[in-house]
């Protein structure tokens, strides 16, 4: 096995603010404090030593424009308290970004945090099978509570893993980073260890039952199956999506004889079958007609960041976080410019990232690719869930944009 050492780095000015975001990096996945705040801490050292290049940058200020819209939109907010508590959930990584973006410029640093990544993917998944399948359960603290976990014996909600993550759905949007990075290292390194972690990681991907991470895998592997040229996983990942949906969806005298070679396990979490009956106001369609509505109302301003919690349980009678979908969340709770600022922005990244992939040398663009990749599912995740609310997570998403922004050879 690979033994993760600390990487220096190119400027020896960064040198110090490098080797604080690999320890966050590494720490990441079991604490969100001790993760996120080596990482922050980098973050404004770069912000300190470049803040005059990093000013000029246009994207850097289109994120200043965004925070400032955000801040003054939550003067708005039905909800001014809460509006501006969840302004936590972006101000940091706004600067995180800023900071990451400057820090992580060679192919190698991918290469580091991938390792990094997938090497602490290894007791996570282990927990997470302890949990099920030895109904392992406790609310562990260590390290002065700054480590805290609530592992849930049978998973969180029952039967799905959830591991040192709250919920299912926040371990699955986990693996759809962690899987697509350990795909992709063991694509690039040919390593078998890379090999071993990849099936852990794919059985606990299964077990989390999360549809939505059942999809993007499949995609990840139909895309690098396509940018590698490989014809028969093409054919391979194809065939498997389509008798998986033909054993949920198509006519029952199609159906039959696929759900014969396909496990109820799969094909009824895909149709719902497993949960008939779910009330309306659990359903994501209601959800998204709601935040939808709530744009229509207040188009410009929103209602405030975490205003949605609490309108859709005076009207459903339900309480939900949020409205498992980012844009639909964005829009009705920080209004339309803001979250089409926010989605312009990222898009713009991810255009140039064509360019910029054009422009590596051909040893340094499998890396590149799969960070890219990665990013894009957790675009797609965000269409049907709102795992940001998890710092982690968060962290994860806007450490990979930031990684593909300013990449040189």
């Amino acid at each position: 096995m690979k033994t993760l050492r600390l990487q220096s780095h190119p400027d020896p000015s960064l040198q110090r603010p490098w080797f604080l975001v690999q320890i966050g990096l590494f720490l990441l996945p079991f604490s969100a404090f001790l993760g996120c705040t080596p990482v922050l801490v980098a973050a404004l050292d770069v912000l300190r030593q470049k803040f005059s290049s990093l000013s000029r940058d246009r994207v850097n200020q289109g994120f200043a424009v965004l925070g400032l819209i955000m801040i003054v939109a939550a003067g708005f907010a039905l909800d001014r308290g809460n509006a501006f508590l969840g302004l936590f959930n972006f101000l940091p990584f706004f600067i995180a970004f800023a900071g990451l973006s400057e820090l992580i410029r060679s192919p190698k640093q991918l290469t580091q945090i991938a390792w990094i990544w997938v090497l602490t993917a290894i007791p996570v998944t282990l927990i997470g099978f302890a949990q099920l399948f030895f109904n392992l359960g406790g609310s562990p603290s260590m390290l002065w509570g700054l480590v805290e976990w609530t592992i849930n014996p049978g998973g969180e909600p029952l039967g799905r893993m959830s591991s040192v993550f709250t919920y299912a759905n926040v371990l699955a949007s986990y693996y759809a980073i962690v899987f697509i990075l350990n795909l992709g290292l063991w694509i690039d390194q040919r390593k078998r260890i890379l090999g071993m972690i990849f099936c852990l990681n794919a059985i606990a991907l299964i077990l989390t039952n999360s549809r939505n991470v059942w999809a993007i895998s499949l995609l990840a592997c139909l895309a690098f199956a396509l940018y590698h040229g490989w014809k028969k996983i093409v054919a391979a990942v194809s065939a498997i999506a389509v008798v998986m949906l033909g054993a949920a969806f198509a006519p029952e005298p199609i159906a039959s004889p696929l759900r014969v070679i396909v496990p109820r396990f799969f094909w009824a979490r895909l149709n719902d079958q497993m949960y008939v009956g779910r009330p309306v106001n659990q359903l994501r369609s209601t959800q998204w007609r709601f935040a939808w509505s709530m744009t229509e109302q207040r188009p410009l301003a929103g209602w405030g960041l975490r205003s949605f919690s609490k309108l859709y349980t005076e009207q459903m009678q339900l309480w939900l976080g949020h409205p498992h979908n980012l844009f639909l969340m964005m829009s009705s709770e920080t209004g339309l410019p803001a979250t089409l600022l926010l989605y312009g922005l990222v898009g713009w990244i991810l255009a140039q990232s064509v360019f910029t992939w054009r422009k590596l040398q051909p040893q340094n663009r499998e890396m590149y690719f799969t960070f890219a990749i990665a990013f894009l599912a957790c675009t797609l995740f965000s269409f049907l869930d709102v795992p940001l609310f998890d710092a982690r997570i968060n962290l994860m998403g806007w450490t990979l944009l930031a990684a593909i922004w300013k990449m040189q050879d």
